[in-house]
């Protein structure tokens, strides 16, 4: 079943309502942003440039325009993955909110939570954490492997690169062996965010070759929602390795 279809078909079964039709064509990807009481927004055009990107370099079609979404939004459902964003701490979600996005990700959908607040630690991360410990009180937050398929679904990255470089590495929440969540701490959207006239507007710690391997790994997670863990099997790596477009220098 294709990924859409099957969140579609969850989230009608598990809200026991009708789901409602996803905005533009069927059969186009769409990226939600996640809505609440925080600073739920920080870098506004950051993920269009990501599936601009996406479209541009990969056979997935895209809705250019990401959904901003609050957790009572029936395009939830349709939406494979749902980035959540924020610069400073926030307050507790709802217990209704919570259930919701437990149920989301139960489903099959895909958290990416970035953090453009600059610190590895810092108080968005720690409120995050904070929920994340509601949604799965029995799961741990661990640090994805740097041999992990979402550094190899599409492009193969070795570090997890934004605008920043504070952290090393992501951390993650699974689902037996799916990342249903994605952590970073080194402000990915930042890295892609352009204004109006397409002029880059914030300088990326490394410089630009720092802001091509961030949307690098952009592309991985968008990838990575879709495909899940079928890169993993090593039949493939001789393929991807000889795509030298592919590889990272």
């Amino acid at each position: 079943m294709h990924r859409r279809n099957f969140l579609k078909a969850m989230g009608a079964t598990l809200l026991a309502a009708p789901s409602a039709q996803a905005m533009g064509e069927e059969d186009r990807y769409s990226v939600g942003l996640l809505e609440y009481s925080g600073n739920f927004n920080p870098r506004p055009t950051a993920l269009r440039r990501v599936l601009l990107e996406t479209e541009k370099v990969t056979n997935i079609r895209v809705n250019t325009n990401e959904l901003i979404l609050k957790t009572s939004d029936q395009n939830l459902w349709n939406t494979p993955i749902l980035f959540w964003a924020g610069d400073r701490k926030f307050a507790p979600f709802s217990e209704d909110q919570i259930s919701i996005l437990r149920r989301y990700l139960q489903a099959g959908g895909m958290l990416v939570i970035d953090s453009s607040d600059g610190l590895e630690d810092g108080p968005f991360t720690q409120s995050v954490k904070r929920e994340l410990l509601r949604i799965f009180p029995d799961r741990n937050i661990a640090r994805i492997p740097k041999d992990h398929v979402v550094y190899k679904s599409f492009y193969l990255i070795e570090a997890p690169l934004g605008r920043l470089t504070v952290s090393p590495h992501m951390l993650g929440v699974w689902d037996d062996e799916r990342v249903s969540v994605v952590l970073s701490s080194n402000d990915m959207l930042g890295a892609w965010a352009r204004d109006s006239f397409g002029n880059w507007l914030y300088e990326c710690s490394g410089g630009e070759r720092q802001r091509d391997l961030s949307f690098r790994m952009g592309v991985n997670l968008l990838m990575y929602s879709l495909c899940i863990n079928y890169k993993a099997d090593q039949v493939h790596i001789p393929f991807i390795l000889g795509r030298r477009k592919w590889k990272v220098d």
